[in-house]
């Protein structure tokens, strides 16, 4: 790698420590000088260790020469930079006091080759470790389980080969694990399947290993989160029908994982070492792969559900389903829940959430192999859960819409009550029931008797005053006597009638 000055080193530092992302410009100089300002350094808490650069809890050491770590470390340390140094074995007392507030130590480029499974004792909260590009050989037993906190590892460019299946234990928080370019030849997936040592992990790199077979049963086993960011490129990896099917199906999803790697993605024919492209082995000679086809299935808990094998092939010489915990259904009948039936298809009885997940049906025929997925969803509750309880609430609300709709429609448009047009008379209402009678109809408030064009009103009304509705005022004003003229089909409005705020016709003066 080519010199690295200090300055970039503490800059590098910062923007690990959250002020700014990596590879973004920092005006370190004025930077460190108002973190100098605040530095801790030369109090009681400690000094900052020769040869390096020290700025508020930063303590960048890259590149200086050092081949082991400098003592003594400051307590309130948060990121510690050793990258680019020559210190090769990382020991339990690399850390003699409890660094509370560390949460970020880079180890990269050292030539590390041993690391003791004490050394991380003393730093609980790491949260970002970065041990690539050194000369790890293995991953020893329990050798991260102090690390409860860390939710980034990175191990790449290593020369690691053996993975002890404990060295994540108590890695809860886990969300990426780089171990690319390594000499891996097996992986212990079977640690990833149930999702309880690592519930929090959403990358796995194993690219440019030694992978020559991938147990892809227990691939689809996997979380859907971890399966779909699992980088397998540049690895040896042996054809087959179910590697072809699992890189195209990832290609239709179209994952980054395949996306961005399709030209690594490379693998070794039959008998010959050829290295052709995964995704190249379609419909090729002497493998003849077909792409999986996918469908999705919801039920409830309990239910009774039948996942169809709908293969397009004729004459299947042999089938098989194979469970989101990687277990086969082979025999007809089944054990427990599981059952395969005669025509192929996988019934499954009495649902539980655990049920829920990829199933694959795994098709051999004469000419072409076959995979079918079927993703089942399993809601939780059952057929007449809560759901029908929602249905039963959304009833009762449309039911009180319609009824609240109804009386607007009694209030608003019922028909105007024309017993006037008979020729009947109506007598005159008592005169303390005129004004409550008056807010409370609906029938508009009508123009004089006799005007063209209006609607009837009582003649007993007309004939003795002015009234609302059709029925007599007592008290108001008298009407003069009808004009000839344009003028003469105006109306006198009444300010002392109440109903005239409630009328549905204007009040014209």
């Amino acid at each position: 790698p080519s010199p690295q000055h200090p300055c970039d080193a503490v800059g590098q530092s910062v923007a690990m420590a959250g002020f700014g992302g990596p590879g973004a410009p920092l005006p370190l100089m004025p930077l460190l000088l108002a973190l100098a300002l605040l530095s801790p350094w030369g109090s009681a808490g400690g000094s900052c260790p020769p040869r390096c650069v020290c700025a508020s809890n930063i303590l960048s050491c890259s590149q200086a020469v050092l081949s082991s770590v400098p003592a003594p470390l400051p307590r309130f340390t948060a990121v510690l930079d050793l990258s680019h140094n020559n210190v090769s074995r990382l020991r339990a007392d690399w850390a003699p006091v409890r660094l509370a507030h560390l949460h970020a130590l880079l180890l990269s480029h050292n030539g590390l080759s041993f690391v003791s499974t004490e050394a991380f004792a003393h730093v609980p909260h790491l949260r970002h470790l970065d041990l690539s590009s050194n000369r790890l050989r293995a991953l020893e037993e329990n050798l991260f389980s102090d690390l409860a906190e860390l939710e980034v590892l990175l191990l790449y460019n290593n020369e690691i080969s053996a993975v002890d299946r404990t060295a994540f234990d108590n890695l809860s928080r886990l969300r990426k694990l780089y171990l690319g370019q390594n000499r891996i030849a097996r992986f212990p997936l079977e640690l990833l399947r149930d999702g309880s040592r690592l519930p929090q992990l959403a990358l796995l790199d194993l690219s440019a290993n030694r992978l020559r077979s991938l147990p892809v049963g227990e691939l689809q086993a996997l979380p859907a989160w971890l399966r779909d960011r699992l980088y397998l490129h540049g690895n040896p990896l042996a054809c087959d029908c179910p590697l072809f099917q699992l890189v195209a199906r990832g290609r239709r999803r179209r994952l980054s994982a395949v996306m961005d790697f399709q030209e690594e993605l490379r693998c070794l024919l039959p008998n010959t070492q050829a290295h052709v492209g995964i995704l190249a082995l379609a419909g090729r000679q002497p493998l003849n792969c077909s792409e999986a086809r996918e469908a999705v299935l919801e039920a409830h808990l309990g239910d009774t559900v039948t996942l169809s094998c709908d293969t397009r092939l004729r004459g299947v010489r042999n089938r098989h389903w194979v469970t989101p915990g990687g277990e086969r259904v082979l025999e007809e009948g089944g054990n427990g829940s599981a059952a395969l039936l005669a025509n192929g298809s996988l019934q499954l009885r009495a649902l539980r959430p655990e049920d829920a997940g990829t199933y694959s049906c795994w098709v051999a025929g004469p000419l072409l192999n076959e995979t079918l997925y079927v993703e089942l969803l399993v809601h939780n509750f059952t057929l007449h859960g809560p759901h029908d309880t929602l249905n039963t609430a959304y009833t009762t609300l449309v039911g009180c819409i319609l009824s609240v709709v109804l009386v607007l429609i009694y209030l608003y448009l019922t028909p105007c009550r024309c017993c006037c047009c008979r020729g009947a008379d109506k007598p005159p209402a008592p005169r303390d029931d005129s004004i409550n009678s008056s807010v409370l109809s609906t029938t508009p408030n009508h123009a004089a008797a006799g005007v063209p064009g209006e609607p009837c009103r009582s003649r007993s009304a007309s004939a003795t005053g002015p009234g609302q509705n059709g029925r007599f005022k007592v008290g108001g004003t008298p009407q003069p006597p009808p004009r000839h003229g344009p003028k003469a089909q105006r109306k006198v409005s009444d300010p002392d009638s109440v109903s005239s705020v409630f009328s549905d016709t204007p009040i014209v003066v």
